[in-house]
């Protein structure tokens, strides 16, 4: 149980500077002009409720093997990522009159990135924490 403590921690310690800074800097001019009239002020407790979440998904499907290894994270992180990812955008596409195929592309590229390094260095900080302890 402490080690999935670890695990989760030292994930969304990496996962959600990452994100916060590609959706509120890096990109955030690129979705305003691709729907940014769907765009509102941001709900802060579903947000944080899909990072917790998030997290969680990332530990059962990705970090759960107690022999992981970067390269396993890595590859598992990315295709979690995709899947993950893949299903809102195209959910979005099918279902909002304004979503683009340039968003869904951006997004689910984005999301198979952060995942996989969001994972992996999950995995490597947990590793190297435990190992101090």
């Amino acid at each position: 149980m402490k080690r999935y403590a670890i695990l989760y921690v030292a994930t969304f310690v990496v996962m959600l500077p990452l994100d916060l800074l590609f959706l509120g800097t890096i990109a955030k001019g690129f979705f305003n002009a691709q729907v940014g009239d769907m765009l509102g002020e941001v709900r802060l407790a579903p947000a944080i409720l899909f990072y917790f979440l998030y997290i969680v998904g990332i530990l059962v499907f990705v970090n759960s093997a107690p022999d992981a290894t970067w390269r396993s994270t890595l590859l598992y992180g990315a295709l979690f990522g995709f899947f993950c990812y893949a299903t809102f955008e195209l959910t979005s596409l099918s279902l909002l009159k304004h979503w683009t195929w340039p968003v869904v592309m951006v997004d689910i590229s984005w999301g198979t990135v952060v995942t996989a390094v969001a994972a992996t260095l999950g995995l490597l900080l947990a590793n190297w924490v435990e190992s101090k302890l």
